[in-house]
């Protein structure tokens, strides 16, 4: 029963992630990706932070400081670049391929065996999501596809060394360190390359605010629990989540087709979750978890 709650939670994050693209090309100013992943990143860890009172020690800042760039520096700014230069169901879609690093990732890293049922997943979930997004025949553009996959790399090495890097500090705690680094680390590169931002109008300022406290304080909290509790290939098969979300928002909410292939991609990402969870198997309690149980 407690697996199926960590399951539940777990896939919480992914389907708010789905929302990024509809929030990114209908509240968000066009052509300020990096800008719009610092201001996304950096206020949510500041909050946190706050919350946490708490910051790294010794080796802690240099892997926390990975960790933020993988996780959200680089993720973040492909992932912007993505949304904005790619439907929000086709940019999930190169998204996809995650999964299947993570499996491999976790076999060198965490010396994880490398399970059929995990492939078999990944390579579900990749056609399933191929189907939801291609169905209605868009036209890739080049740089937000190699953005998206450039994205899931970054976000497969996060979650593998997330879970191989927890401190002994709630998941709150955790979740401050990363957004934090990973914004401070946007900062820079905003002002480098990008022109300075326009007055902001009130739409834009309740997607950055969404985006900020659901899509990153929360969720992220939730996900790196997730990923302290659950096999890193069962985590990471709830991303296909993601672009499934994607894709019945921009149906339900921006009126785009929803194709008979797509329909059957949606059913074979489903499957492709529920198989994925099939290779996970209970893990012994991590730093994170014993730290995250002593607080509550």
């Amino acid at each position: 029963m407690n697996r199926q709650i960590d399951i539940a939670l777990t896939a919480i994050a992914p389907l708010v992630w789905g929302s990024t693209y509809y929030v990114t090309t209908e509240y968000l100013p066009a052509g300020y990706p990096i800008t719009m992943a610092a201001l996304r990143a950096l206020p949510a860890g500041l909050v946190l932070l706050v919350l946490a009172r708490q910051l790294p020690q010794g080796i802690w800042w240099a892997r926390i400081f990975a960790l933020g760039a993988l996780n959200f520096t680089l993720f973040w700014t492909l992932l912007f670049v993505a949304a904005y230069r790619l439907p929000g169901g086709v940019a999930a879609t190169v998204g996809a391929v995650q999964p299947l690093l993570v499996v491999f990732l976790a076999s060198i890293v965490l010396g994880n065996p490398i399970k059929p049922t995990s492939l078999a997943a990944a390579a579900m979930g990749i056609v399933g999501v191929g189907f939801l997004a291609l169905g209605g025949g868009v036209v890739l553009d080049p740089v937000g596809l190699a953005a998206g996959l450039g994205g899931a790399v970054s976000m497969g090495a996060g979650t593998v060394l997330t879970r191989k890097w927890q401190p002994p500090v709630p998941l709150l705690t955790f979740t401050a360190w990363q957004l934090t680094a990973g914004g401070l680390l946007l900062v820079p590169l905003a002002a480098l390359l990008e022109p300075p931002l326009p007055a902001l109008d009130a739409q834009n300022i309740l997607g950055i605010g969404y985006l900020g406290l659901i899509g990153a304080a929360l969720t992220y909290i939730l996900w790196f629990r997730g990923i302290s509790r659950i096999e890193p290939g069962a985590v990471s098969a709830l991303g296909f989540l993601s672009p499934l979300s994607a894709v019945l928002i921009g149906w339900v909410l921006l009126g785009q087709a929803l194709t008979v292939w797509q329909i059957a991609g949606a059913g074979i990402v489903l499957s492709a979750i529920s198989l994925g969870q099939l290779s996970g198997r209970s893990l012994r309690p991590t730093p994170l978890q014993h730290a995250t149980h002593t607080t509550n």
